[in-house]
């Protein structure tokens, strides 16, 4: 059970099937590669004509194109208005993620995912009109500060900034107990969604009955408040 790849794309709506993503350096290069992995239609932008050619080479887009996102004629000649999704990639330079993002709105796409570099350049994007804002640095470092501090815990799913859904090794603490036993929801407000069977760590019994045995070194996935999470024992 995978749950970090939905941090980002779970504002990426499913029935969409083609994305256009402007920005190929390190953050739009690794959406083109998901987004394309996954199957689904991908045109990559940048004004670096190098940078396209290599998106095309490492075949990580079906298709990529060399212009300035800052000029809304190039915009409308690359099509992107047939975009239902386009994630703005930029980042780094925040004078050209802002006019790109204010460009693809009023061109008529209807979401619009944009990457920033700091607060003020998020909220600049969101008056804009950015549907999303994602800060993946901010995110990157505290995924890595909670990998340290709580290396139990495999895969989080935030729900918002105080609720989340996280996939966790389970504790010896609670080896040989039943669901019932450990009794979650009473001592840490948590709600147990699945355990994964035994000897099979990719397979996972949901809404597990209350008899059921947990086993230290398997896998379950709870639901809950940060706070509950961060009381489990280790």
């Amino acid at each position: 059970m995978n749950l970090s790849s939905l941090k980002f794309f779970r504002n990426l709506r499913t029935t969409n099937r083609q994305f256009a993503v402007i920005g190929l350096g390190r953050f739009g290069r690794a959406v083109c590669l998901t987004l394309h992995s996954m199957g689904y239609e991908v045109l990559g932008i940048d004004l670096d004509e190098s940078r396209v050619a290599q998106v095309l080479t490492d075949q990580i887009a079906a298709h990529a194109v060399q212009l300035d996102s800052t000029q809304p004629s190039a915009l409308q000649e690359a099509g992107i208005p047939d975009f239902d999704t386009v994630i703005v990639a930029i980042g780094n330079y925040v004078q050209e993620s802002i006019i790109t993002t204010l460009n693809v709105k009023e061109i008529g796409v209807s979401n619009v995912v944009a990457k920033a570099s700091s607060e003020i350049h998020g909220k600049l994007l969101e008056r804009v009109g950015a549907d999303h804002v994602v800060f993946p640095e901010h995110q990157m470092g505290c995924e890595l500060a909670r990998s340290l501090t709580r290396p139990g815990i495999l895969d989080r799913f935030e729900l918002d900034p105080d609720h989340s859904i996280v996939e966790i090794v389970v504790p010896p603490a609670f080896d040989n107990k039943t669901v019932v036993e450990v009794d979650l929801r009473n001592h840490y407000g948590l709600t147990l969604m699945a355990i994964s069977k035994e000897d099979e760590t990719d397979k996972f019994e949901i809404n597990p009955s209350p008899v059921s045995r947990l086993h230290a070194g398997s896998l379950m996935v709870v639901i809950g408040s940060n706070k509950g999470i961060d009381r489990l024992p280790v």
